[in-house]
């Protein structure tokens, strides 16, 4: 066997110092964790340690001084360390989807196939997250953008059409207080109405108590099924195994998935949780291109800087949900900042015609 070259050492250390720090990410998010996911952390870190071992068996004694892992495990795990939020997760999912193996001729095709496997248990994860936190996370991504664009837009619009900078600050304030109020009761509306829809769709309790006293000969139990989308041997056979049972009979047997109504609420979220979430967010984000105002900037100087905050207030709105959602984060940041430029410029564009035909 040839004597490894010092780029193949380099790169086996390189390998050895990630395989580490990514498997103290998951015993750090193990730890802030129980049951079943903090098993399941416990078992990819494991793994990792296994991979570890494969690049120190290769470096035998030349393992050398120990090495620090790429910059971004070593942030994950401080923010597992801190944190263990979903945005952990899903960063750890996306550094699983980076892994190289499959070019690298010194790893085995096995542990290639483990990384791929390691980023869906990972993105399954993530996935418990998103759906425990999905109603109101979507609440505070729309509020905080809509508060953002609207009252930068507003702002802009108003004072495009050579209003004094006091109607302009005016007007901000305005549609801070009438948008974050607006926002707040149309997602209170949204998701009560939503989850009365999903509620009027559950099976009935009463029908669940009525299943010990139906003819076992002649019933239209099995009609349940069918008008939920089984087809009409699967509703059968699902409706005979129910009368075999009638211990287990009850509402929840009449619902082909199970806890799906339970996991239908919990995705769409609380209404409450929704309205504040939406409203404080809202608030937030409208906030911001009214400060500049505030603080006495005047004009054009004031324009540009409230311009420049809300800017950079999308950027880092649009990569959080990049984050979270498992995409890339820059072309999210690109994509929200695109929308919000294209609002103002519009809006401008609008103020100064109509300023220029009212005066």
């Amino acid at each position: 066997m040839t004597s490894p070259s010092s780029a193949d050492l380099r790169r086996w250390r390189r390998h050895l110092a990630d395989e580490l720090a990514e498997a103290s990410v998951y015993r750090e998010l193990a730890g802030r964790r129980t049951g079943e996911e903090r098993e399941i952390l416990l078992a990819l870190a494991e793994a990792e340690g296994r991979h570890a071992a494969h690049w120190q068996e290769l470096l035998g004694d030349q393992v050398g001084r120990p090495h620090r892992g790429d910059l971004r495990f070593r942030i994950l795990v401080r923010l597992a360390r801190h944190f263990g939020s979903v945005f952990v997760l899903a960063l750890a999912q996306r550094a699983e989807s980076r892994a190289t193996y499959e070019v690298d001729l010194d790893a085995t095709p096995a542990m290639a196939a483990d990384e791929r496997i390691h980023g869906e248990v990972v993105r399954a994860l993530a996935a418990r997250g998103r759906h425990r936190m999905s109603g109101t996370f979507r609440a505070a991504v729309f509020g905080a953008n809509d508060g953002l664009v609207s009252n930068l837009a507003l702002i802009i619009g108003v004072a495009a059409a050579g209003t004094s900078t006091s109607v302009v600050l005016l007007t901000g304030l305005a549609g801070l207080l009438a948008g974050a109020l607006s926002m707040g009761a149309g997602e209170y509306i949204s998701v009560r109405s939503q989850r009365e829809l999903i509620s009027a769709s559950s099976p009935s309790a009463a029908a669940g108590a009525a299943l010990p006293h139906l003819d076992l000969e002649a019933n239209e139990l099995a009609l349940v099924y069918r008008a939920r989308g089984l087809s009409p041997d699967e509703a059968q056979q699902r409706a005979d195994a129910l009368l075999t049972d009638l211990t287990q009979a009850g509402a929840r047997a009449l619902h082909p998935e199970g806890s799906a109504v339970e996991d239908s609420h919990e995705l769409v979220g609380t209404d409450v949780g929704a309205a504040l979430s939406s409203f404080c967010f809202f608030a937030t984000g409208a906030a911001i291109p009214v400060l500049p105002y505030l603080f006495g900037l005047e004009g054009l100087a004031a324009l540009v800087v409230a311009g420049g905050a809300v800017g950079v207030a999308l950027l880092v709105t649009g990569a959080l949900v990049g984050l979270l959602s498992g995409g890339p984060p820059l072309r999210r940041a690109l994509r929200q900042l695109a929308v919000g430029a294209g609002a103002a410029a519009v809006t401008y564009g609008l103020g100064a015609v109509f300023g220029t035909t009212l005066a």
